[in-house]
């Protein structure tokens, strides 16, 4: 069944839309109808190639608030492009993460007894393949889900045979011209996953320790020479002790030497400007082998390298009598043996940023290896220019000051990685060293002569090099495939700052080096998605939300199993626990995708992150079931839709009014989506469905609702409104345009356009005013408690044109029993202002006044108790300074309100006393 007849069969039982806006219900049925008759296919319109990348999320993972965020965001922008015609492309696939997905699949293996060492890396591999088929995508499930209108057709994976392809010729192109070199270098090394990893992947984590003051004998000399340091188990691979040449204590010891302690070797005491003559002694021990700041001096000073660690951060041949012992526990048997000579000085307590592997926790080593690099300078040079001139942009552009200031003090990136999982570098060595980089074995013996004997290099490459050629090789780079020749270079690219030198500038440099263009014209940079309080989601703090909860609801004990799962420390969980039960008593109620997308949509500000308020998902909900039943509304008073649209209208004041603000709605959205400001536009469709259709079209058409005029702007109006809707909240909005009964589906109609015909100042004008009218009666009701449904008689002192041509439909939605010119003057009258005229009200027998006053009087004392509490509060010195800032900003905006809300109860009492 083909996807219009599937579409005529659910419209066939659309007589009458339902009575309860049900999002579980349309959600399940469209995603489904979408996907199946390839209405997100790439190939299904011709004309201007629009192309978004996604970011390609871990295989291992599961959708969070980032990824549901920034899919909304890169959504609207591909539905939005597929309606206005464009030849649109949003490129869906996973990142085989291949420290992540290694750890996963080990972990099963150790739950077995067993290790990868135990299958060997062939089956190992295999193991990971089967894994992959079987529990990996999570995450494409979940984006189906928030109805995400990605190609599927086109799926990819870092690992497939075409990007692995891309991934060789680009290795081999890069080492044959230089670009790539192996050498010994000084890597993060995470000891448990006995590799080398990126920074991305090292946590700094501000730990309690301590900074112990060591005494160096100075050879030749009693004296002794005293150096601070936190790592003390490193002085086993000391090559000098150096100080500020600008330091006068130690001016006359450069150039000689000390007896490093416990070794009894000879180092040179050396005068560098890096030495802080503030910190610690003023002496520092360099360690170039162990810290990445004594690397660069030992360059400078031309030091011997000495590593005293082994893989597992054990002390190695080179720690003498310690080797064999673990690095912490030969820290205090150091620490033992130095107080035992006496030279042990004071320890004193020091806070210090401890880097950690981000999956591991086992703090990270500075550590020698032989490793695989790309030398960045120059694709880093070419990659800067593209962003200077204009090529790319950044959006918002002060981004590309954190993007110049790390591109401009670029070092070189190792690329390999000590794990099994990932593309094997196409590296092949013989029994001396000899390198020979091919696309097989057979190629690269060709190159070494058939007596050699070869083995191939068992490190992988980082995970980010393979990504950083996803926007072409996705597109069938290096073939010449007609995707490329479309979609490349690609429009804009959606993500988050933390990747800006991972991720967004290797592509750049990687676009350019192998294409000769830019990989996307535009950068456009997110905030975080934070909890209420405003701090950074994390599964240690116990704040995730799952965007699936929210769309679908859940239960407080599985929310409470679903934080504290697989937690080791019973206070942390039980404080988790607690927090949960306090922030969400009864669980989360379901609130559909289309209100957390709106939700996301509306947050997508510039320069700031999102404070997640369930209170928003439930307000942008009661958006949807405003929309829903504003078109039953709609549709209930229409019988045949197709008759009405099909009319000439002469258009009353009121509908050119509508029309008219529609036309420019509708040109602000265009603005607003090249600007990417995705918040404007949400909040400007908001207040026209909300306020201009709903609260005043409606209210105001009633009167006239049986002309086939007003029949036919309706229809025309919400029609426009469910397309200009429909890439923030595509599930509801496709249901209801269900109903008019259209041979396609909403996702592929013509977006809306701006009609200048059909903007009219006057008729805006007109209507302006009948509001400030109307809104000048609804306050006068609520200033003297007025219930809002009660007929007023209403007179007038002055003479407009607007009032004549609109009283009928003024008393109507004002609630008036009449509206008349002023007889008498000496009534007791509420009134309010509207351009020239007066409005007046009489209040005799509208209000009791003297319980008025009771309720009037009651009202300030509470609001006075309260403005006490909050002025207590505020001149209270701790709270001020201890709270954070947003937390005393909060209770100051509180006192504001409320003596603000005081103010205008007072100014109603002296009224109501003088009646």
């Amino acid at each position: 069944m083909n996807y219009l007849v599937k579409l005529l069969v659910i419209k066939s039982h659309l007589k009458t839309m339902e009575t309860t806006y049900n999002p579980s219900k349309i959600e399940a049925k469209y995603q489904e109808l979408w996907e199946q008759n390839n209405l997100f296919d790439s190939q299904s319109n011709t004309k201007n190639p629009y192309c978004i990348m996604l970011p390609p999320p871990n295989v291992t993972g599961s959708l969070h608030m980032g990824h549901a965020f920034q899919h909304t965001i890169m959504d609207i922008l591909t539905r939005t492009h597929r309606m206005q015609g464009d030849k649109t492309l949003w490129q869906p696939g996973t990142d085989h993460a291949g420290i992540a997905t290694q750890m996963v699949v080990e972990r099963k293996l150790n739950a077995e007894g067993k290790t990868r060492f135990d299958l060997g890396r062939s089956d190992f591999v295999t193991k990971i393949w089967d894994w992959k088929k079987e529990s990996g995508g999570i995450i494409t499930e979940q984006m189906r889900r928030m109805g995400s209108s990605v190609d599927w057709s086109r799926e990819r994976f870092t690992m497939d045979a075409g990007l692995s392809k891309a991934v060789n010729k680009v290795f081999i192109d890069l080492y044959n011209e230089g670009t790539i070199y192996r050498g010994k270098r000084l890597v993060n090394w995470d000891p448990v996953l006995l590799t080398a990893v990126s920074d991305l992947e090292v946590v700094a984590t501000e730990t309690n320790g301590s900074m112990w003051h060591i005494h160096y004998p100075i050879k030749d000399s009693t004296e002794k020479l005293t150096v601070a340091t936190t790592r003390p188990e490193t002085m086993l691979g000391d090559s000098a002790v150096a100080v500020n040449p600008n330091d006068e204590r130690y001016a006359d010891l450069i150039g000689k030497s000390i007896i490093l302690p416990l070794t009894g070797r000879e180092i040179p005491i050396i005068a560098d400007d890096y030495v802080d003559m503030e910190f610690g002694t003023g002496c520092v021990k360099i360690t170039p082998a162990h810290d990445f700041n004594d690397w660069e001096m030992g360059k400078r000073h031309n030091l011997a390298v000495l590593n005293i660690f082994t893989p597992e951060a054990k002390i190695n041949e080179n720690g003498g009598k310690y080797q064999g012992l673990d690095r912490f526990v030969a820290r205090k048997k150091i620490l033992a043996d130095l107080e035992e000579l006496g030279l042990l000085g004071e320890t004193k307590p020091h806070t210090l940023m401890t880097p950690k592997g981000d999956r591991t926790g086992a703090v990270i080593e500075p550590y020698l290896t032989d490793q695989w690099f790309v030398k960045t300078d120059k694709l880093a040079k070419d990659a800067i220019a593209v962003v200077k001139n204009g090529d790319v942009k950044f959006v918002p552009k002060n981004w590309e000051n954190t993007y110049f200031n790390w591109m401009e003090n670029i070092e070189d990136w190792c690329i390999s990685r000590q794990i099994w999982w990932g593309h094997q570098i196409p590296a092949y060595f013989d029994e001396n060293g000899k390198i020979f980089v091919a696309d097989s074995l057979e190629e690269a013996q060709k190159q070494a002569g058939d007596g050699a004997k070869l083995n191939r290099d068992e490190d992988v490459l980082d995970t980010w090099f393979s990504s950083a050629l996803w926007p072409f090789s996705t597109l069938g780079w290096p073939d010449k495939t007609p995707e490329m020749a479309d979609f490349y270079p690609t429009q804009v690219l959606v993500t988050g700052f933390d990747i800006i030198f991972f991720w967004v500038a290797r592509m750049i440099m990687f676009g350019l080096k192998f294409t000769g263009e830019v990989p996307f014209k535009d950068i456009y940079i997110t905030g975080l998605v934070r909890d209420g309080a405003g701090d950074k989601m994390s599964k240690s703090k116990g704040n995730v939300l799952d965007p699936i909860d929210i769309v679908d609801g859940i239960s407080l004990e599985d929310l409470l199993e679903k934080r504290t799962q697989g937690m080791m420390q019973p206070k942390l969980a039980k404080k988790i626990q607690t927090q949960t039960k306090k922030e969400f008593p009864n669980g989360i109620e379901s609130y559909g995708v289309d209100a957390l997308r709106f939700n996301f949509a509306a947050n997508a500000s510039f320069g700031r992150d999102i404070k997640f308020d369930l209170k928003r998902v439930e307000g942008y909900r009661n958006f949807c079931n405003k929309l829903w039943n504003a078109s039953r509304f709609v549709f209930s008073n229409i019988d045949n839709i197709s008759h009405y649209k099909n009319i000439i209208p002469e258009y009353s004041t009121i509908d050119k009014w509508i029309l008219s603000r529609l036309q420019q709605v509708k040109a602000s959205n265009s603005k607003h989506l090249s600007d990417y400001r995705l918040d404007l536009l949400a909040q400007e469709l908001y207040d026209f469905v909300w306020n201009d259709y709903c609260a005043w079209y409606l209210e105001l058409s009633k009167s006239n609702i049986n002309s086939d005029n007003t029949k036919y702007t309706l229809l025309k109006v919400l029609e426009e409104i469910l397309k200009l809707l429909h890439p923030i909240i595509p599930f509801i909005t496709e249901e209801i345009f269900a109903n008019f009964k259209e041979n396609k589906a909403l996702m592929i109609q013509d977006f809306p356009e701006v009609d200048e015909s059909l903007i009219d100042e006057s008729s805006e004008k007109e209507i302006i005013w009948i509001q400030e009218f109307v809104l000048g009666i609804r306050k006068i009701r609520a200033d003297m408690n007025i219930a809002p449904n009660k007929k007023l008689e209403c007179f007038v002192d002055g003479k407009s044109d607007y009032l004549s041509n609109n009283k009928e439909v003024i008393i109507q939605i004002a609630k008036l029993e009449s509206i008349d010119n002023l007889k008498n003057e000496n009534q007791e009258f509420a009134s309010a202002i509207v351009g020239k005229i007066k409005i007046l009200i009489p209040l005799k027998g509208l209000i009791d006044k003297e319980s008025e006053i009771t309720r009037l009087q009651k009202e300030i004392t509470k609001l006075s108790k309260q403005i006490e509490i909050c002025n207590n509060k505020l001149g209270n010195a701790r709270f001020v300074d201890n709270a954070k800032a947003e937390v005393v900003q909060a209770e100051r905006d509180r006192l504001s309100n409320f003596k603000e809300t005081k103010l205008g109860l007072s100014t109603q009492l002296i009224k109501i006393k003088l009646l």
